[in-house]
């Protein structure tokens, strides 16, 4: 997929782009759309990545605590956003040493039916990663592309030298029992290597509490 920018998506934008829609609802969890089934913090202890070394890959197992909490409706003029602020801290069984930390936010824009993710890792790499999904969505795929400036990966000097990220994506899905998983595949090329890499991830995720609620959201 070639990178992409503003300038040659489909969109059609208002020529006004400062008026915001109002009023605005602020329950956030009844306006996230798909996302709503992801609110709330949650744990998964089968966690599987799949990551490269010298010797070749390496499989390695973790434990991940997600929580996922609501914030306020977000605007951009006329655009609308609806979201959650996440934290996702992975370690290895029997160790509390992190090993691996994540934060950003999941968005849905319920006019074009659009999931957005936001991602910064403290390895010196932040990325976003958008895709279509319905309301009521069992499941949906988001991507990220090196180069893009809409849905793009931005890396450090020294990963962008020898662990060159190409791609992103990641599969969320939810099932009947209300848990839910994804499936991730990063794509680096990898120097001295001459085919890339895949650096896979996937867990299932089962709730053990509430969000918390967005400020416009709780009760005087």
């Amino acid at each position: 997929m070639p990178p992409t920018s503003s300038s040659d998506t489909a969109v059609s934008f208002p020529d006004d782009i400062y008026t915001e829609p109002s009023p605005l609802d602020g329950n956030t969890l009844a306006n996230l759309g798909p996302l709503r089934r992801m609110a709330g913090v949650w744990t998964g202890e089968k966690g599987v990545d799949v990551k490269p070394k010298a010797q070749g890959p390496k499989t390695q197992v973790y434990v991940e605590r997600y929580a996922l909490h609501p914030v306020d409706p977000q605007t951009n003029g006329p655009q609308l956003l609806y979201g959650l602020r996440y934290h996702t801290f992975i370690h290895k069984p029997g160790f509390t040493k992190m090993y691996h930390e994540q934060v950003g936010f999941w968005l849905w824009e319920p006019a074009t039916s659009t999931v957005m993710h936001t991602l910064a890792i403290p390895r010196g790499q932040v990325a976003m990663a958008s895709g279509q999904a319905s309301a009521d969505a069992d499941r949906f795929e988001l991507r990220a592309v090196r180069g893009s400036l809409v849905n793009g990966i931005v890396s450090n000097p020294f990963i962008e030298h020898a662990f060159t990220t190409t791609d992103w994506r990641i599969e969320v899905q939810f099932h009947a029992d209300g848990s839910w998983s994804y499936d991730q595949d990063t794509v680096m090329q990898i120097r001295g290597q001459a085919e890339p890499f895949h650096h896979t991830d996937r867990n299932t995720l089962t709730k053990v509490g509430e969000p918390v609620l967005n400020p416009l959201a709780v009760p005087a």
